[in-house]
């Protein structure tokens, strides 16, 4: 359900130093996963989730190549607003940078700008979770490879205790995913957050605060949702082999980011058919052609 008290906020920054030397002249954020940019994807996920209001944090350079493929969003029947991280200094500082605009949300979703979800009736889920949660809510998936991420540890009632971040030992496989939810509350408690010895804020110091009130909550992802983090070389590759698989198999497109503001009626089909127009010949432009002739 589309409400404008929601503000869907994505991370798109950072020095992508996992995937040098392709991130030594381009933000990660601009490559591919597979057949379009990684950021249609997050910008898809949003859309999905109900959320029409979205603010992107990255460098000054890279925002006027985003600008060249969003715009301010109206094109696809959303809002889009820049913001400059001028140095990577961890995922919350963007409640610090633009505490003023977040204050006048009360919801507010947060993606990393290189995470890929996807699954069966994973739309519905999301908003599902974004309508009803209170506090901060995060979800888990579990993975091998427990020292790459922030993990959960709950109790033997499911209940979270604990959060680690990158830990070299735990009993735990729940990893923390690039989605959160957060009410605006994460303004005020952000000030109470001290710089890592990386140098940057953590997004595990925000949560903990959140679960020091009993406010976090946390969801894992249902068997059948695929999560990525793309953000090296080989988990690239393999998401990009997987879109190209589901794609090829099913001739339909993953988080196409124009059909997807075309069947929620986001933009009309005039709009749609301007989009497409301004599309060069390939075959992106001739698949959204397809969906004017089946009349979607």
């Amino acid at each position: 359900m589309f409400s404008s008290s929601n503000l869907g906020i994505i991370l798109a920054g950072g020095t992508g130093s996992r995937l040098y030397p392709l991130s030594n002249y381009i933000n990660k954020h601009l490559l591919p996963i597979y057949d379009k940019p990684m950021l249609d994807y997050s910008i898809s996920t949003m859309i999905l989730i109900g959320i029409r209001n979205i603010l992107i944090l990255s460098d000054s350079k890279t925002i006027i190549s985003l600008k060249k493929r969003y715009g301010n969003g109206s094109s696809f029947g959303i809002k889009i607003n820049y913001t400059v991280q001028k140095k990577p200094n961890g995922i919350p500082e963007i409640f610090k940078i633009e505490s003023k605009q977040i204050s006048k949300y009360n919801k507010i979703c947060l993606i990393l700008g290189d995470n890929f979800f996807y699954g069966s009736n994973m739309s519905k889920y999301f908003e599902d979770k974004f309508n009803s949660y209170e506090g901060a809510h995060i979800f888990t998936y579990n993975v091998e490879n427990t020292w790459d991420y922030g993990i959960i540890e709950t109790k033997s009632n499911r209940k979270p205790f604990k959060l680690i971040e990158k830990p070299k030992k735990t009993k735990s496989k729940k990893a923390i995913t690039g989605i959160y939810f957060f009410d605006n509350s994460a303004i005020k408690k952000i000030k109470d957050i001290k710089f890592s010895k990386r140098g940057e804020l953590e997004i595990i110091d925000l949560l903990n605060l959140y679960l020091k009130e009993n406010k976090l909550m946390y969801s894992e992802l249902p068997r059948g949702f695929v999560w990525y983090d793309a953000g090296s070389p080989i988990r690239l590759l393999d998401v990009s082999e997987y879109v190209r698989m589901i794609e090829k198999r099913q001739g339909l497109k993953i988080m196409c980011l124009e059909e997807i503001c075309y069947r929620k009626n986001l933009i009309n089909k005039n709009k749609f058919l301007q989009l497409i127009h301004e599309i060069p010949n390939s075959e992106y432009k001739n698949y959204l052609q397809n969906l004017i002739n089946e009349n979607i």
